[in-house]
């Protein structure tokens, strides 16, 4: 299939928050208590919210920087692409890469709300994570109907509370939450537990996808103090692993046979080992933990309740047909270091050869399209939706390569980013 004719859905990017993402959303009484985005004497910037610091304004934001550059950082928006705060500027971002749709994690709240839980004040800690979802759906996914898929945070330290949130938010267009991953780690309950009960069953009855991003446990894989980053990265997706196994394991995905469940940018060339290893664990052990799937094994409830998705995952891809394929969904994970933006239609035409159109096609949107109760043809014509339509939009976007202290070009002259993906050194 031509690179050109491919339209593309992403379930996994993210949102640096603005500056002024709380004027409108917020109610009057406390509009002087919320979080506010702070310049340091280092004149780096911070959130602030009832003293407390979130200091990484854009963790890992690091699109459009030389990869010499990448790291942790930035920590402040002057660092940042304006594409990670600005919709207006996202929205050409995504056109220069070919991107039709876009899911949006937040960055500062952390994944599944942990920073508005940690509040005092639990009553403006709610009143916070509205305003926040409001702007979130309202104002950025819409400033620009069908381009963004709306995905909302839990007020994690009141199941109840989720549950009505979940209601809200789906009244509103929302079919997508955000949950941790694992939220023992968090101080929370299991998903063992039956704490959680009231929020599954929202989510069921509204339909909406409890989406479990990686690290959305606040924790990470570490093998040693000794070890390198890359073993930390390398290691990254065995969080999803674990919470995969996890979620399986726990009565959630029997007691609510109409839950779905996302794993966020867990990669899916691990899965058919995984799924032929919960098999064999069920056949070999289950006469003794007293596990019980009915007439079903778990392979076919994981492939049946759980979606995946993947960035740049050729192993994955050719596996395919040992998992759902209708719901494996593709990601580009924009601004992170894992992003392949602007270049990820040709990231993908190297996974899809022998691929049948049919099943490019699903990976690519219609699979998300479905999961998440999305319709960006309602807005944008689906001839309009190509990578080469959305191209040629952005034709006055800047690909060069920005320095990471002064977003200037770098060197003495400039590197186009996508012809640098592409395999060519197209430079002036």
């Amino acid at each position: 299939m031509d690179i050109d004719d491919l339209i593309l859905v992403s379930v996994d990017d993210h949102v640096v928050e603005p500056p002024d993402l709380f004027e409108g959303h917020i109610p009057a009484r406390y509009k002087d208590d919320v979080p506010k985005l702070v310049e340091r004497a280092d004149g780096t910037n911070a959130w602030v919210f009832e003293g407390q610091e979130a200091t990484n304004v854009g963790l890992n934001a690091v699109a459009g920087r030389p990869l010499d550059e990448y790291g942790v950082e930035p920590t402040k928006l002057a660092e940042i692409r304006e594409g990670c705060y600005d919709v207006a500027r996202r929205i050409d971002d995504m056109n220069a890469g070919g991107v039709l749709g876009s899911m949006n994690f937040p960055s500062f709240p952390q994944f599944c709300g942990q920073y508005f839980a940690r509040a005092r004040d639990k009553d403006l800690g709610l009143a916070v994570l509205r305003a926040y979802n409001d702007w979130h759906v309202d104002s950025w996914c819409g400033a620009f109907p069908g381009r963004f898929i709306p995905l909302a945070l839990p007020p994690i330290w009141s199941p109840d509370l989720m549950a009505e949130e979940v209601r809200r938010m789906a009244a509103k267009g929302c079919r997508a939450v955000t949950f941790s991953e694992n939220p023992e780690k968090l101080g929370y309950p299991s998903f063992h537990s039956d704490h959680w009960d009231p929020f599954w069953k929202a989510c069921s009855e509204e339909n909406s996808v409890v989406c479990l991003h990686i690290g959305s446990s606040s924790t990470q894989v570490v093998t040693s103090v000794e070890a390198p980053i890359d073993t930390l990265i390398t290691l990254t997706p065995i969080n999803i692993v674990q919470a995969a196994a996890d979620l399986l394991w726990s009565p959630v995905l029997r007691k609510f046979p109409d839950l779905t469940v996302a794993l966020s940018e867990g990669g899916i060339g691990w899965i058919p080992y995984f799924l032929e290893r919960v098999d064999r664990v069920y056949k070999q052990h289950r006469a003794w933990t007293k596990q019980s799937f009915g007439d079903r094994l778990p392979s076919e409830v994981f492939n049946e309740r759980i979606v995946t998705c993947f960035i740049d995952d050729r192993f994955g891809v050719e596996s395919r047909h040992w998992m759902n394929v209708d719901h494996i969904t593709w990601e580009l994970d924009y601004p992170h270091s894992d992003s392949t933006w602007p270049a990820g239609p040709e990231a993908l035409a190297e996974h899809f050869g022998g691929v049948s159109d049919e099943e490019v096609h699903k990976m690519t949107h219609r699979n998300a399209m479905r999961i998440f109760s999305y319709d960006p043809f309602a807005h944008v014509p689906e001839d309009r939706a190509t990578v080469a339509a959305l191209r040629a939009q952005a034709t006055e976007v800047d690909l060069t390569f920005r320095s990471s202290s002064r977003l200037k070009k770098t060197g003495t002259g400039t590197v186009n980013v996508l012809d640098l993906a592409k395999g060519t050194s197209a430079s002036a």
